[in-house]
């Protein structure tokens, strides 16, 4: 059914908790996971151009070895994957990346924002659901769990 599976990754515990559910629809559907960073865009004043190119490549290298790792873990369970790191903001740079690099399943945690919190913060598994023109599974992050 589904071919490419779309993880979302921010570094967080809480995101990764959608790691087991992604790597059960890749399984049942012989599908590839595509591990997915979204840097939102540096705003470092008083800093000079240099400065902030070594910055963003500091970051982006950080980035993409965190996802190395993650994908090493999911590659021993057979799938295949692959990692991509980009700039944005990111509920509109994940929604772009799916229809971008047809992808059929978005999968991604939620942050448990409600009530006043969730209205004022808003929600980028909101923004994505909202904007996606794919399925979107979302699981429930749980603080404590690992």
């Amino acid at each position: 059914m589904y071919k490419r599976i779309l993880l979302p990754l921010d570094g967080s515990v809480l995101a990764e908790q959608a790691l087991p559910h992604a790597i059960v629809q890749a399984e049942r559907c012989q599908a590839e996971l595509v591990l997915l960073k979204v840097l939102e865009p540096l705003q470092i004043h008083g800093l000079v151009r240099p400065s902030i190119e070594w910055v963003k490549k500091q970051t982006t290298t950080l980035a993409h070895e965190y996802l190395e790792r993650v994908a090493a873990k999911v590659k021993e369970d057979g799938i295949p994957v692959q990692v991509a790191v980009i700039e944005g903001h990111t509920p509109v740079e994940i929604v772009r990346f799916a229809e971008a690099n047809e992808v059929d399943l978005i999968v991604m945690c939620t942050r448990g924002h409600s009530g006043f919190s969730r209205w004022l913060l808003g929600s980028a598994a909101d923004r994505v659901v909202r904007g996606a023109s794919v399925p979107v599974l979302l699981v429930r992050a749980r603080k404590g769990e690992t």
